[in-house]
């Protein structure tokens, strides 16, 4: 990426010095006051967005459903379906392997910006109420989608986004499966949480028997969440190397994932309940019909998206191999 030059910086040659003139560095005791402020304000805003993040995950009781044994058996094991697609995800990077201290700092950044999500939509769910029976759908719309998505890019913007190892548009794509991770793993531990039984289980059969059901379904609502901020993440890397369009490119990402997620939302019932009429199955099975179809469908969109990067990539590296002038025989032997 190009930096931009003032008109006397493009004329002038390097032995001119243009310090605070068109150019700037650290010199004086003043620029380093300056710099070293303005390190703190931005930290300390990063900071003070992760603290606020830790509070609600305190307050919504999400801290205590990770830590609780069984809560956390079952929410491993919903977990498992979107642990396998973002890894998938993170593995299509055809640039360079990701840090694993990136990728777990997201993860846990999609845990803690959940709460976000959590205390906005119960906040702003009763306005919309008196809408009779497209209330849910309106909401979904314009609540759930939007607000889930957003809080799941805060959590790549936050710390993997500004870092130098986060060097291509399909690493906006790997963070943001990572962040889509984090999300779905509270979620499913506060909704387990709140259906477990409350009667003692131990941590065998008994539990996974209580427990089965719920963990199967938040199983199957994980890989969604995955999916749809990957896809926004990949807006959000396109945006990283296009500055002059940033906002454009991250709200399109965010429409996308939102229009993605809230047309599931309002869509799942219905969907099952037309497959279960029609064949007779289960309400569990039927449910399982429609969310791996659904989820099909926009995983394929977001490989075709990664393929045609990974074919870009492909295409130009090899162009420029053909393109290295190698020296000739006769030329080394002389």
């Amino acid at each position: 990426m190009v930096r931009p030059q003032d008109p006397i910086e493009e004329a002038a040659d390097d032995s001119l010095d243009l310090y605070d003139i068109a150019t700037w560095e650290v010199r004086s005791r003043t620029d380093r006051i300056a710099s070293v402020l303005w390190w703190l304000l931005a930290g300390s805003a990063r900071v003070t967005v992760i603290l606020i993040a830790l509070t609600l995950l305190l307050a919504v009781g999400g801290l205590a459903a990770l830590t609780d044994p069984q809560t956390g058996i079952l929410t491993a094991l919903s977990a498992i379906p979107a642990v396998g697609l973002a890894v998938y995800v993170s593995l299509t990077d055809i640039t360079e392997t990701e840090p694993i201290l990136l990728l777990v700092a997201t993860f846990l950044l999609g845990v803690l910006t959940a709460n976000f999500a959590a205390v906005l939509n119960t906040v702003l769910r009763p306005y919309f109420r008196g809408l009779g029976f497209i209330s849910s759908i309106v909401f979904f719309f314009l609540v759930v989608g939007p607000i889930e998505e957003s809080v799941k890019l805060l959590a790549v913007r936050l710390y993997a986004y500004s870092d130098d190892r986060f060097n291509s548009v399909l690493d906006g794509a790997v963070y943001g499966a990572m962040a889509g991770l984090g999300f779905a793993v509270i979620e499913n531990a506060l909704y387990i949480a709140r259906q477990l039984p409350s009667s003692g289980l131990d941590l065998g059969l008994g539990l996974i028997g209580a427990g089965g059901g719920i963990t199967a379904i938040r199983a199957l609502a994980g890989p969604g969440h995955v999916i749809y901020s990957a896809i926004a993440g990949y807006y959000l890397g396109l945006a990283k190397f296009n500055p002059g369009q940033r906002g454009p490119i991250v709200m399109k990402g965010i429409l996308l994932a939102a229009i993605i997620h809230a047309t599931y939302n309002a869509t799942v019932g219905l969907g099952s309940g037309v497959i279960a009429s029609i064949t007779g199955l289960s309400g569990i099975v039927s449910y399982l019909i429609y969310v791996v179809f659904y989820d099909s469908i926009f995983g394929l969109i977001l490989f075709i998206k990664i393929q045609r990067y990974r074919n870009s990539y492909q295409r130009v590296h090899s162009a420029n191999k053909d393109n290295e002038v190698t020296p000739d025989e006769n030329d080394i032997t002389q």
